[in-house]
């Protein structure tokens, strides 16, 4: 044999035998005994909330199909309508003490009653983004469900309430209070 074949066939017979010895068959993993992984439907980053939406996600369990349903959803409402809550005051303490308004606690109360309203007004149109049902052995239903609620839409329902206040009108800056709102958004990412 030339030189050249030989070099070729150690080659040949060096890969091979690499090869199959790197083929070993794949040990499965132990699951830890007792243990048993559990599937959430409708969570996960995808249904946070981040700078342009409130979400919220819920589960609930029945006998009967609608009231999971039912149960599912009113929590996910509860649960989106304390968070827009919550950063409607924040955005509200921020605003009222960055301006010059005369009267700080009739303002600050009239925008939360403000957004109070707004926020009943508009959970009827949260989307469902996502909407699972399983039902357990035992005939129980579990009802999973993911709520959305634009921040942008949101914010644009609360100035139209808020153009219709004569008080707050005279000293309201739409803008400065955008620019706060967005602020607020912005950190329910974090």
């Amino acid at each position: 044999m030339t030189r050249t074949t030989q070099l070729m066939l150690t080659g040949l017979l060096i890969g091979l035998t690499s090869v199959t010895t790197g083929c070993k068959k794949n040990k499965e993993v132990a699951k830890p005994k007792g243990e048993v992984e559990i599937v959430e439907y409708c969570t996960g980053a995808d249904y946070n909330s981040d700078s342009k939406h409130f979400r919220s996600t819920a589960t609930g369990e029945s006998q009967d199909r609608e009231i999971a349903k039912k149960k599912a959803r009113s929590t996910a409402e509860s649960r989106i309508a304390r968070t827009v809550s919550a950063t409607i005051k924040a955005v509200t303490d921020n605003y009222v003490s960055s301006t010059e308004f005369n009267n700080r606690e009739e303002a600050t109360e009239t925008f939360n009653e403000l957004a109070r309203t707004v926020v009943d007004q508009e959970l009827r149109g949260a989307i469902v983004i996502c909407e699972k049902l399983t039902q357990r052995e035992n005939g129980v239903y579990v009802a999973y469900v993911a709520l959305e609620l634009s921040g942008e839409k949101f914010a644009s329902k609360y100035n139209e309430k808020i153009s219709e206040d004569e008080r707050i009108m005279a000293e309201y800056n739409y803008e400065k209070f955008k620019e706060t709102f967005q602020e607020e958004m912005n950190n329910l990412r974090n």
